[in-house]
């Protein structure tokens, strides 16, 4: 089967999911990206592009989520038109929760559910993030004087499906390295420095440790886009001689062994659709200190929730309790549940849902 993977954001875990679906896919996967920036921009018109680009005739074509599909249908209808296309959500923008400056209201958001509608198939990267979207169409449709079209949430409904996203996480094997004994405990935050990943909730947290007496070291990676956060700078002048990594980790190896290296690995998000870093650091044996909500639930195995998922703001709490008791957690348990997004175990059903996708599809 050929299929044409459309990335209009080819970087991070976009990139890392593209790159993982053409490496790892029985299939020839002609992928086809745009550089990762002015992610609104893209929102708009990534299709427009995209219509120009894909010159060839594939059997399927499989589209990143930040692209109205919409437009790309419309411009592609005479040659493409018998190729099913089906959209990957890595996240939608009517729960992203926007900064203060953005204010953008349902425009983005509509792109989504327009999109969503005209798919032949939608996969989401997680139940949550399934839910979450259905959840809030209505929210969306309502706010519309008229002609509000709810009915279409069931049709949504009808061809989405959880897909989970596939990670690389057997190369980290090869650079794995021993935690040292008896040294202090080393907390990793390794999110995008942006707002919905909350970093000076994290960076209050540790000056409250810090405060309290607590020995610690920390390493604060994950990518970087614009000037450093206000947090940041707090944690370099307060927790300076603790920080081991303050910023984005060039080179895959020294990251792998950083994991390895790191106890705990915290999450501080607001949104978070899946948890890409998270699971990487949690497959490297790190104990996950996680908010009680969003994806994060699902990816900790029942009997260990309450040691690792806190509720509202008991971050500290949290760790406190860890740090005091030194629990000698599972973390063979926890890394068996995030193994299974191993892309050689995922690959297998990404091939068999788009192969069934096209046969749906296929003149009888």
């Amino acid at each position: 089967m050929r299929i044409a993977l459309l990335e209009s954001y080819y970087g991070g875990s976009h990139k890392a999911w593209a790159d993982g679906c053409q490496r790892f896919s029985r299939h020839d996967i002609d992928l086809i990206p745009l550089p990762a920036q002015f992610w609104k921009w893209r929102m708009q018109g990534a299709a427009i592009t995209f219509a120009r680009l894909l010159d060839t005739t594939p059997d399927l074509i499989l589209a990143s989520s930040m692209i109205d599909l919409s437009i790309f249908r419309a411009l592609t209808r005479a040659r493409l038109a018998e190729a099913p296309v089906a959209m990957y959500f890595h996240e939608n923008q009517l729960s992203y929760p926007q900064s203060r400056r953005q204010n953008h209201g349902w425009r983005y958001g509509f792109i989504n559910y327009a999109s969503a509608l005209c798919a032949d198939a939608n996969y989401f990267n997680s139940q949550f993030h399934l839910d979450d979207f259905l959840a809030k169409l209505p929210l969306m449709l309502k706010h519309f004087a008229d002609y509000n079209e709810l009915q279409t949430i069931e049709e949504i409904r009808a061809k989405s499906r959880v897909l989970p996203l596939g990670i690389d996480l057997s190369r980290f094997d090869e650079h794995r390295v021993q935690r040292r004994a008896g040294g202090q405990p080393l907390i990793l935050w390794n999110h995008r420095w942006e707002h919905d990943k909350d970093p000076a909730k994290f960076v209050d947290s540790m000056i409250e440790l810090a405060e309290a007496g607590y020995e610690f070291k920390l390493a604060i990676t994950g990518e970087r886009f614009g000037d450093l956060p206000e947090s940041f700078h707090r944690a370099r002048s307060l927790l300076g001689e603790r920080i081991i990594q303050l910023g984005y980790v060039e080179s895959f190896a020294d990251y792998a062994r950083l994991l390895w290296r790191a106890d705990y690995v915290v999450s501080t998000a607001r949104q978070e659709f899946f948890g890409v870093s998270v699971c990487e650091a949690i497959y490297c044996r790190c104990i996950p200190i996680l908010p009680d909500r969003l994806n994060y639930p699902h990816l900790i195995p029942e009997d260990l929730k309450a040691a690792c998922l806190y509720q509202n703001n008991r971050l500290t709490a949290q760790l406190r309790y860890h740090l005091d008791n030194k629990l000698n957690l599972d973390t063979s348990a926890l890394r068996d549940a995030i193994a299974q997004y191993d892309w050689r175990l995922m690959a297998p059903q990404y091939d068999a849902e788009l192969e069934a996708l096209l046969n749906r599809h296929r003149p009888r």
